[in-house]
């Protein structure tokens, strides 16, 4: 198992400065568009361009990425005068390019290919994960309540490989953590019985209502899947259904094993997280909003590793898959 993969990267100040040119340069457009296929191959030419510390830890991470199936990366371009006020609105989107969107996204690219969902989002590549006014108790990237544990479209056939996260705002009283548990932690904690109730097909995980029920995602399905001593997941707490008394079993005891192996990370601006989504599970803290202009802003996209087990799903070979 490779152990490099589990250390978190600092930048130094100079590579930050690297980092800061090559995504200006692609900003220098101010027609510039994240979701236009032009400008994503120019991130992805932009990734190659960064300092080598940052792209052989994304290297060996997507090799493998560790006991903790999370890499945190500090000390990336997020100059806060630059910021406009965070969002206050439903659903707000990156169309613009700016210097935060071209670091998630040449990220993305050195990781594997950015992917978005038409029914996420309106199919925006980069996407603003920020508190909204009365969806507090909703468990979701618009709350602000403890978001549970969840695989992001667990339910999808071509569900993302990664998710990757830049902090531009922490919240005002640097409370709120990103919790993250990785099955290579979790599964010593299981019993073997749970183990195999998890393996086996007794459980349904539902999508939210804004994506199709016809892609099959409503059959039962395990929650684990593939090599039995590494295997896959896909569950989210508020969304997947045990269907039998030993699936339900199996299912509280795997929860409380990922509370018992979770890491939480307060993430600062200049922050990026790329999580596992095969292998770990993550969350968040509650925290409390003010709705200032000032509230945490964490901007996401997804990454797949290889795009093309979706071409059937994303039409032109483009890189939001529709259904």
């Amino acid at each position: 198992m490779n152990k490099l993969a589990d250390a978190d990267l600092s930048l130094d100040p100079a590579d930050t400065t690297e980092i800061d040119y090559v995504a200006r340069t692609l900003c220098s457009d101010p027609h510039a568009r994240v979701d236009d296929p032009e400008w994503i191959e120019r991130a992805r030419d932009g990734w190659e361009a960064l300092p080598l510390p940052l792209r052989r830890s994304v290297r060996r991470f997507r090799r493998h990425s560790g006991q903790r199936g999370a890499l945190v990366i500090h000390g990336l371009p997020v100059a806060a005068q630059e910021l406009p006020a965070t969002p206050s609105v439903p659903d707000s989107v990156q169309r613009v390019a700016t210097v935060p969107a071209a670091v998630l996204t040449m990220v993305a690219c050195g990781i594997g290919d950015p992917a978005a969902y038409l029914a996420e989002k309106s199919g925006a590549l980069v996407q603003d994960v920020v508190p909204i006014r009365g969806k507090e108790t909703f468990s979701g990237n618009a709350g602000s309540v403890l978001l549970t544990f969840h695989n992001e479209n667990a339910f999808h056939l071509h569900e993302p490989d990664y998710v990757v996260l830049l902090c531009l705002r922490a919240d005002h009283d640097r409370v709120a953590g990103l919790r993250t548990a990785c099955l290579r932690e979790v599964l010593p904690l299981l019993s073997a019985a749970s183990r195999k109730a998890l393996s086996e097909p007794e459980f349904v995980t539902a999508p939210p209502p804004s994506f199709p029920a016809d892609n099959g995602a409503r059959d039962p399905k395990p929650l684990l899947s593939g090599e039995p001593d590494d295997p896959d997941i896909r569950m989210a707490t508020i969304a997947t259904t045990p269907l039998t008394p030993r699936a339900r079993a199996a299912l509280a005891e795997f929860g409380a094993a990922c509370d018992t192996a979770a890491h939480t990370t307060r993430l600062a601006p200049g922050d990026l997280v790329i999580v596992d989504n095969r292998v770990t599970v993550h969350g968040r803290t509650a925290f409390r909003p003010r709705y200032d202009g000032a509230d945490r802003w964490v901007q996401r996209t997804f990454a797949i590793a290889d795009l093309r087990r979706s071409r059937d799903h994303r039409p032109d070979d483009g890189y939001v898959i529709t259904r």
